[in-house]
């Protein structure tokens, strides 16, 4: 179970340790199994019990990516089983999964995420809750489950609805892609370092003094300074510049009306980025993007926890009835890039059934697996 995520304990200078975890998996982008998310489970809930350790440092081995999603394939492989049986295995993935996000979100101790390379989907649930989101030169973030039928989760509902205007809605609507500058203006991350320096942060953490009571005080200067040094090289943001633009795009409380806005515009040379994003938004689910629509408005009044739970019956949903395993078909297995996807009813009342847990309890709730 514990092959793909590494863990180590590194000394302080004062005795103390600093746990280390490291999805290692590059062949597939560091991406989630099941059986990765238990395990960070597993020693998280063990190091916020454990008095010797100070801080956890998160990050993904190899050049290319910190977590590029969570292993999808997995639930095509499921087609064929039961409905209990998919519902079960469903259930068990984003309820587990969900669970470590929110973890992280309410963790006790310190915890320094570094998204160097590719974060995406699953990854950014890993790296939003972290006390010390950091950002390098070569960071690619997205949420593009628009794409494969199921809608940003793993939070995304909580946090895109809380980002600058309209972008967490154009974010979740069209897949798009940002950059590590994009993250620190749109509030999804803190700190900037170069990608080379990061052999460089573990020595410099436990250089720290942890026997104080203020350790994030003296975690927020390292990193501050760190990105003090890296700054002026820093990319320019991708996404950022297009606000103004996006907002108009977005405007509207109607899902129809802004679909008819978007797909009409004519974009010029300087907006490749955007008529780019606007093909995906096109050419995804219709079903995900009513779920999203729903949720970007709806997470606005909602407490985080509140999120987990609307997700958890959305994300089951997606996998019973709705277009998620024809979307990993279609993107994943078969790559013919031509999803069937399913046509929503007329009206809302269908969308209403997405958000009705099958079996009339949700686990997180009742405290269940």
């Amino acid at each position: 179970m514990s092959e793909a995520v590494r863990m180590a304990l590194y000394p302080t200078g004062d005795g103390h340790r600093i746990g280390v975890l490291t999805l290692d998996s590059p062949a597939s982008l560091n991406a989630l199994s099941l059986e990765m998310i238990q395990r960070l489970q597993e020693v998280l809930t063990a190091w916020e019990r454990d008095p010797v350790v100070v801080c956890v440092l998160l990050q993904g081995a190899g050049e290319k990516a910190f977590c590029a999603g969570g292993d999808i394939r997995s639930f095509y492989y499921q087609k064929e089983a039961s409905e209990h049986e998919q519902f079960v295995f469903a259930r068990d993935f984003f309820e587990q999964e969900y669970r470590l996000d929110h973890h992280i979100h309410r963790y006790a101790k310190p915890l320094i995420c570094v998204a160097d390379g590719i974060c995406m989907g699953g990854g950014i649930g890993l790296f939003a809750g972290a006390d010390f989101r950091i950002v390098t030169e070569k960071s690619l973030f997205a949420m593009p489950e628009v794409t494969i039928g199921l809608y940003p989760d793993v939070g995304a509902s909580w946090f895109l609805s809380r980002m600058p205007g309209r972008l967490g809605l154009w974010l979740g609507l069209t897949g798009a892609r940002f950059n590590g500058a994009d993250a620190i203006g749109l509030g999804l991350a803190d700190h900037a370092m170069a990608s080379s320096e990061r052999a460089e942060l573990l020595p410099r953490l436990a250089a720290l003094d942890w026997s104080g009571n203020e350790p994030r005080e003296q975690l927020d200067r390292l990193l501050r300074g760190l990105k003090t040094e890296v700054i002026a090289d820093f990319p320019a943001p991708i996404l950022l510049p297009h606000q103004v633009r996006i907002d108009g795009l977005m405007a509207g409380r109607t899902l129809q009306g802004v679909l008819d806005r978007l797909f009409e515009a004519g974009f010029d040379d300087t907006e490749e980025r955007l008529a780019q994003a606007r093909e995906t938004c096109l050419s995804g689910s219709p079903i995900s993007r009513a779920i999203l629509w729903r949720q970007y408005w709806q997470a606005r009044r909602q407490s985080l926890a509140e999120v987990f739970a609307d997700e958890l019956a959305l994300s089951v949903n997606c996998v019973l009835r709705g277009d998620f395993v024809e979307g990993v078909r279609a993107l994943l297995i078969d790559k013919d890039k031509s999803p069937r996807w399913l046509a929503p009813q007329p009206g809302t009342d269908w969308l209403d059934e997405y958000y009705v847990w099958p079996q009339g309890i949700n686990p997180l709730q009742a405290g269940t697996r």
